[in-house]
């Protein structure tokens, strides 16, 4: 539901996965973002209305995404397609934060657009390890990136791992990414996705900086 900018971009991206796709908006001409490729299905209406979803193939569906500019709409669209019809995959775009989070213990899961950008943009205006990539919901695990430090070039991947007291999830390397093993040396330009617990994230960047140590 929503065939805005990000509506008309998740419609495109599905069908060229190969998904078929209904997508629904109450305005007619916001169907023209699809372009001429697009194949699925276009409803005119409100997405929260039996009928109209009926139309669009709800009863048919595995996924419903809400994603027009009204956090209302969404979580009555959400909680239609959840509730009434059944279908659990259900994701709904929030602008609120607050809400966002009520919805989410709800079993809806939302995506919070302000707080999302923000949060984009602080992880790149502050050093590294202020801000994490991602925090589990519980606060204990985060997953951060890092540049690797000339310290530590040249040194093995595990010994990184168990001086800094966390795990290197994948490293970015020559615009690819790699699963580290045993044997896996750190080079320079390499981009670290390290998961650590919360409470360890403060030493093992000192562990970073400062470079390895005899053990």
């Amino acid at each position: 539901m929503g065939c805005g900018r990000v509506g008309s971009t998740l419609a495109r991206s599905l069908e060229d996965r190969n998904h078929t796709v209904s997508v629904i908006d109450s305005n007619p001409d916001a169907f023209r973002r699809l372009g001429p490729s697009f194949n699925g299905e276009k409803v005119t209406g409100y997405g929260f209305d039996h009928a109209v979803l009926t139309k669009a193939g709800v009863e048919r569906a595995d996924a419903f995404a809400a994603v027009s500019s009204g956090d209302n709409s969404n979580i009555i669209a959400a909680r239609v397609a959840r509730e009434t019809f059944g279908i659990q995959q259900v994701v709904a775009r929030i602008y609120d934060p607050g809400r966002a989070e009520v919805y989410q213990r709800l079993g809806i899961t939302t995506v919070a657009t302000v707080k999302w950008t923000a949060d984009q943009v602080l992880r790149r205006l502050l050093p590294a390890g202020a801000e994490p990539d991602f925090r589990d919901p519980s606060g204990t695990i985060r997953l951060d990136q890092t540049p690797v430090t000339e310290r530590w070039i040249g040194q093995r991947a595990s010994t990184l791992e168990r001086q800094t007291h966390s795990r290197i999830a994948w490293i970015d390397r020559l615009g690819e990414g790699m699963l580290p093993t045993e044997e896996t040396v750190i080079q320079e330009g390499d981009l670290l996705h390290l998961v650590m617990r919360e409470e360890s994230a403060a030493g093992a960047y000192t562990a970073l900086d400062n470079g390895p140590e005899e053990d």
